[in-house]
């Protein structure tokens, strides 16, 4: 059996999958944010602890978040890189999260990203993500929330 070489089919179906997401999360739609993530998902994200386990625990966190936009959250994706295997592939990119919050303030952040990703059952699935900010690495040790790409 000769290896598949061809990944543009894959690399199509994350980049719609990484799309559908961004439109979820632009409209606050949990039901269709959640519906890529594996069961066992892993998560690094933003807010502590140091890791999240399950996807239900995700839910749980992507709904409360939802309810401290006061509307759309902006959600923004750029120089989204995509590396496919046959049946594992990961990307990366720098992310914007924007909008007004129900506390009256605004939100304007750049993250990054890296999404691993596992073809289950025939179709690609998110089985880890990691949201990061870089921090100053001198005392006081602050994220730098005000970077831009």
């Amino acid at each position: 059996m000769t290896p598949r070489t061809d990944r543009s089919n894959d690399e199509v179906e994350i980049r719609q999958l990484i799309d559908g997401r961004v439109k979820a999360l632009h409209t606050k739609d949990v039901n269709a944010a959640m519906s890529p993530y594996a069961p066992d998902l892993l998560l690094f994200d933003l807010a502590p602890p140091l890791q999240y386990r399950g996807a239900a625990v995700h839910r749980k966190n992507l709904e409360e978040w939802f309810l401290t936009f006061g509307g759309p959250v902006g959600y923004e994706i750029r120089d989204l890189n995509i590396t496919a295997g046959d049946d594992v592939a990961f990307c990366h990119s720098l992310n914007r999260i924007s909008g007004a919050r129900t506390d009256g303030t605004e939100t304007d952040v750049w993250v990054r990203a890296t999404v691993c990703v596992r073809k289950i059952g025939g179709k690609w699935t998110i089985t880890h993500e990691h949201v990061s900010v870089p921090f100053e690495m001198r005392p006081p040790f602050k994220a730098l929330l005000d970077l831009k790409p």
